[in-house]
């Protein structure tokens, strides 16, 4: 899931600390890098959910990605969306702004929903990184009365999948304030 990288429509606390541009420029790179990162990975199709596409919307890579509109709503309405629309089979949905993430944690991610219902990658924060649903026999639907942007939104999911096998992920960092920045360190230096 992402942004059109766009000044003022991306990482809007981070722009508050360091500035407009840096943000913008933080997210371009860490989303371009992703991109290049897990599209070429031929074990997996990457469909990039933009929140608002416009005329001419280009791709970071246009290696092996789909695009598709995240459409309105909260982000569990707009996670739950992806989860319902996309082709059969398991799905993992990831957030573009995750300076850490590689190939082999979307493996371990699919690795896991094979015995489990639900996979999350979860983040320092209380949040998660990523989410997993293997959708058969149907498609869950764990996003309701989720306090999201908070230390709740991990535990809030977990909690609608009561009964269910849950599985957890590498844990990761997701890059919402300057904090943040200075605690991954090195991975950042080379995307802003």
């Amino acid at each position: 899931m992402a942004k059109r990288p766009a000044m003022g429509r991306v990482k809007r606390r981070l722009a508050r600390e360091i500035g407009a541009t840096a943000a913008l420029r933080f997210y371009r790179s860490s989303f371009s890098h992703t991109m290049l990162r897990l599209t070429a990975d031929p074990r997996w199709l990457t469909v990039i959910a933009m929140d608002a596409l416009a005329d001419g919307t280009r791709l970071p890579s246009p290696r092996r990605a789909e695009l598709m509109p995240q459409g309105d709503g909260d982000l569990g309405v707009r996670m739950q969306r992806l989860f319902t629309r996309l082709p059969p089979g398991p799905v993992v949905v990831i957030g573009s702004d995750i300076p850490s993430i590689r190939p082999a944690h979307i493996a371990l991610a699919f690795r896991l929903l094979g015995q489990a219902d639900a996979v999350f990658g979860p983040a320092p924060d209380g949040g998660y990184w990523l989410v997993g649903l293997k959708r058969t026999p149907r498609v869950l639907a764990p996003f309701a009365r989720v306090r999201w942007s908070g230390p709740h939104a991990l535990a809030d999911t977990r909690a609608n999948l009561k009964g269910k096998r849950v599985a957890l992920a590498a844990r990761l960092s997701d890059v919402d304030r300057a904090e943040d920045l200075r605690r991954e360190g090195g991975r950042i230096g080379r995307l802003i």
